[in-house]
C-alpha cells in the first residue's frame, strides 16, 4: 500500500504543488478566490461531528452541480445519510443553493490539492465515501482517500480530446490517479474507451449515460416555461437564444441574427455569455450595427425597446431555452469542447451548435436523430434558424427532440444502485 500511495510521480507532483504555493501561487489564489480562503486551506469551521461518516460529493461549478443534484437527492432521501457538498466556484455554490439546499447538510469550498490542506479537511470531515463529478481529478486528495481506505467514485465521468492528449503525455501518473477510484461511472462508450486508453482497469468502469439529463428532467418539471416570454417583441414574434457563448462566437451569432432581421423584423435575440463578466463586451460587439439595439438584461423591462438582450446574471438560461423559437449552444464554434446541448432539446427547442462538441459526444446521435444541427458559420446558422421557423420543420424537430429525450435518463439511478452497496 505505501509503495502505491507514495510513488515517485506523486512525490514530484507534491513538490511542484509546494513550489507553486511557495513562489506566488498562494497569493494568486487569494486574489482569484477572495472568500473562504481558510476553508480552501482545509480549515473547515463549525463542522458538526454528527456529519462525519457522510457522503462527500464534489462538484466544481454550475454544470457539475447540475450533474450531482439527482444523485444527491437519491442518497439523501433513500439512505438518510448526511451529505457534504464542496464546490470550487461561488457560482457553483449559488447553483447548489438553488437546486439542492434541502438535501445538503453542509456546503464547503473544496480544499486546494496540497497535502497539508487535504489532510486537514479529511481529518475534520471523515467521510464514508467521496464522489466527484465529471473531470475533477485532483491527485493528492485521491491518493489520501486511498491511503485512508475511503472509497472514491467518479460520477458522470468524461475525458475530452484535449484532456486525453494532455494526460497521455504522462500516462503512468494519470493511470495511478484514475485507478485510485473504486469505480468510474462513465457517460458513454467514447468516455470508457478514453479511460481505458489512460490505463484504467476496465472492470472499474460502468457506463451510465449522462446524469445531467436526470437533473434536467427534474428541473423541467419545476420550471416556469413562460418566465422569459416577455423578451419577445410580441407573442407571435420569434426569440432566438444563444447560450453559454465564448469569445469569438458573438460576432458570428450577431451576423446570423442580422440576416434573420431582414426577413423577420420583429425577431429578438438573447445572448447568454458563458462568463457573465463578458456581458458588456457582448453588448459592444453589436455597436458597429446601428440598426441593432443591444442592452443588458438588468436594464430591461416589459416596455423596453431592444433587439438583443445580453444576459448578465446566472440562473436564467435553462428557462430561457423554454421560451426560444430556436437556440444555439456555445463553446462549439470555437474549440472549447461545447456547452450543454440537452437543455434546449429538453424543451423541444430547435438546436444548433458548432463543430467543437467533444465534451458532449452524444451530440452526434442528437444530430442523427434530427434533434440538433451542426453549423460552421453565420450563414449556416441563419439558414438553420430560418428553417426552424417553418411550421413543418418545427413539428419534425420537436418530434425528434421528444424521441431523443425518451432514449435518455437513468444515470443517477444506475450510479446510486452501485454506490449504495458501499454505504450500508
Amino acid at each position: 500500500m505505501q509503495k502505491f500511495i507514495y510513488n515517485s510521480e506523486l512525490k514530484l507532483y507534491r513538490s511542484l504543488i509546494n513550489a507553486f504555493f511557495t513562489f506566488g501561487g498562494k497569493a494568486w489564489l487569494r486574489r482569484k478566490y477572495k472568500n473562504n480562503i481558510a476553508e480552501r486551506m482545509g480549515d473547515i469551521e463549525d463542522f458538526d461531528n454528527n456529519l462525519r461518516s457522510c457522503v462527500w460529493c464534489h462538484a466544481v461549478s454550475v454544470g457539475e452541480v447540475q450533474s450531482a443534484s439527482s444523485l444527491v437527492r437519491k442518497i439523501k432521501s433513500e439512505l438518510e445519510l448526511p451529505c457534504v457538498l464542496s464546490t470550487v466556484t461561488e457560482t457553483g455554490r449559488a447553483m447548489a443553493n438553488n437546486l439542492i439546499a434541502d438535501c445538503v447538510d453542509k456546503f464547503i469550498y473544496s480544499p486546494w490539492d496540497r497535502l497539508e490542506y487535504v489532510n486537514k479537511a479529511l481529518d475534520i470531515i471523515k467521510p464514508k465515501i467521496y464522489v466527484t463529478m465529471e473531470t475533477e481529478l485532483w491527485p493528492e486528495i485521491l491518493y489520501q482517500l486511498k491511503a485512508r481506505d475511503i472509497k472514491a467514485f467518479l460520477a458522470n465521468g468524461r475525458v475530452s480530446d484535449r484532456g486525453l492528449n494532455r494526460m497521455s503525455k504522462n500516462k503512468s501518473f494519470w493511470s495511478g490517479v484514475l485507478n485510485c477510484f473504486e469505480i468510474i461511472f462513465a457517460r458513454f462508450e467514447e468516455d470508457k474507451a478514453r479511460f481505458i486508453d489512460l490505463g484504467v482497469d476496465e472492470n472499474k468502469i460502468i457506463i451510465t449515460g449522462d446524469s445531467k439529463v436526470d437533473a434536467l428532467f427534474e428541473r423541467r418539471r419545476n420550471a416556469d416555461a413562460g418566465k422569459w416570454s416577455w423578451l419577445r417583441k410580441r407573442e407571435d414574434a420569434p426569440l432566438f437564444v444563444a447560450g453559454s457563448t465564448h469569445t469569438g462566437e458573438d460576432d458570428i451569432i450577431i451576423a446570423a441574427f442580422r440576416k434573420i432581421k431582414n426577413i423577420c423584423p420583429d425577431a429578438r435575440l438573447a445572448i447568454v455569455p458563458r462568463h457573465p463578466e463578458r456581458a458588456l463586451m457582448v453588448v459592444a460587439a453589436a455597436l458597429p450595427y446601428p440598426e441593432l439595439k443591444a442592452e443588458l438584461l438588468s436594464r430591461l423591462n416589459n416596455n423596453s425597446e431592444f433587439d438583443i438582450a445580453v444576459i448578465d446574471r446566472i440562473g436564467v438560461l435553462f428557462e430561457l431555452y423554454a421560451s426560444a423559437s430556436a437556440a444555439f449552444v456555445g463553446g462549439s464554434l470555437v474549440d472549447k469542447g461545447g456547452q450543454n446541448p440537452f437543455e434546449p432539446v429538453l424543451f423541444n427547442t430547435p438546436l444548433t451548435h458548432g463543430p467543437f462538441m467533444t465534451d458532449f459526444p452524444d451530440t452526434e446521435r442528437m444530430d442523427f436523430m434530427g434533434a440538433a444541427q451542426c453549423v460552421h458559420n453565420d450563414f449556416e446558422l441563419f439558414n438553420a434558424w430560418r428553417n426552424a421557423l417553418e411550421p413543418e420543420n418545427k413539428i419534425k424537430i420537436q418530434a425528434a427532440c421528444e424521441r431523443y429525450c425518451a432514449s435518455l435518463g437513468g444515470a443517477a439511478d444506475k450510479t446510486f444502485n452501485v454506490i449504495k452497496n458501499y454505504l450500508k
